[in-house]
């Protein structure tokens, strides 16, 4: 759903995602050009995993760096607004106008351009696309 932050670059979590993620959670970067914000939960399951790669090697270093060193703890106030973290925001290019948008275990929050790119414009990847990679990789959903 279209959100947009406040001058305290505040932005209010939907309902529908705080129920699932709670009122403390996790705000990370995202894959591509997004954040994403974890309940406390999934994020500690994440974290496992991610500790769980070989940390000799480079691509576990920009993963957990990513993932781990940069995720901050966020708190919603009582009418579910929270200050969107000022490096993640400028990092991703996150604006005024944002898309926040479920994705499984956690939700992204997009800035508006991006993710009318992502959806509308020149995508790597078409959903039929990744649907049929994922099946000839022997992934069914």
């Amino acid at each position: 759903s279209k959100h947009n932050l406040d001058a305290k670059y505040r932005v209010i979590m939907p309902s529908k995602f705080r129920e699932e993620i709670g009122d403390s959670f996790v705000v990370a970067k995202g894959y591509g050009p997004c954040l994403a914000v974890y309940s406390q939960e999934e994020y500690k399951k994440l974290a496992l995993k991610v500790m769980a790669l070989p940390a000799n090697l480079p691509e576990t270093q920009v993963i957990r760096r990513e993932i781990l060193g940069e995720a901050e703890n966020c708190t919603a106030d009582k009418q579910g607004r929270f200050v969107v973290p000022t490096e993640l925001r400028e990092k991703v290019g996150v604006t005024r106008e944002v898309m926040i948008v479920g994705n499984g275990d956690h939700a992204e929050i997009w800035d508006m351009n991006e993710w009318m790119e992502y959806m509308y414009g020149k995508k790597s990847m078409s959903y039929e696309q990744a649907a049929a990679s994922l099946l000839e990789k022997g992934w069914t959903f």
